[in-house]
């Protein structure tokens, strides 16, 4: 399957949500009244959402190109995803914020996750053609290896 590299524009805005979405879920975190055990809590459903969104975003492009993923990896990712807005959505409903503060965390979250999407794919496709043909001959080396 044939991609074309992103635009400039579609790069730049993508890094410019992440690190938007990013730094205003954190400045708010910084800021905000809570124990420093819940500060860790949504620090670390962060980094867990983004590490999960863009694992999810990549097992699913490797299986449109044909690219071998394995189910218990690609089912552990959309597991990963669920958990951590599951978990977001359950500390937020629970938590002792104005809804507009659960909102913004919500907003913030969101934005995040979508653009690290938006991020891993323009990476991907503005160096997917030279590290996909050297990807595919490194499996292929290593089926025939397995296969003889």
């Amino acid at each position: 399957m044939e991609h074309s590299k992103p635009s400039a524009a579609f790069v730049g805005a993508s890094w410019f949500a992440l690190l938007l979405g990013a730094s205003a879920y954190l400045i708010g975190l910084w800021n905000a009244q809570m124990q420093l055990n819940e500060k860790g809590y949504y620090f670390t459903l962060l980094l867990y959402g983004l590490f999960a969104a863009v694992s999810v975003q990549k097992s699913v492009r490797d299986r449109m190109e044909g690219i071998p993923v394995t189910n218990i990896y690609y089912g552990l990712s959309w597991f990963a995803v669920i958990s951590a807005l599951l978990l977001l959505f359950i500390g937020l409903w629970n938590a002792g914020l104005a809804l507009s503060e659960k909102g913004f965390y919500g907003m913030a979250y969101a934005l995040s996750l979508f653009a690290a999407i938006a991020v891993q794919k323009s990476t991907r496709d503005s160096f997917g053609d030279e590290s996909k043909s050297h990807g595919e001959r490194r499996f292929f080396r290593r089926s025939a290896e397995v296969d003889n």
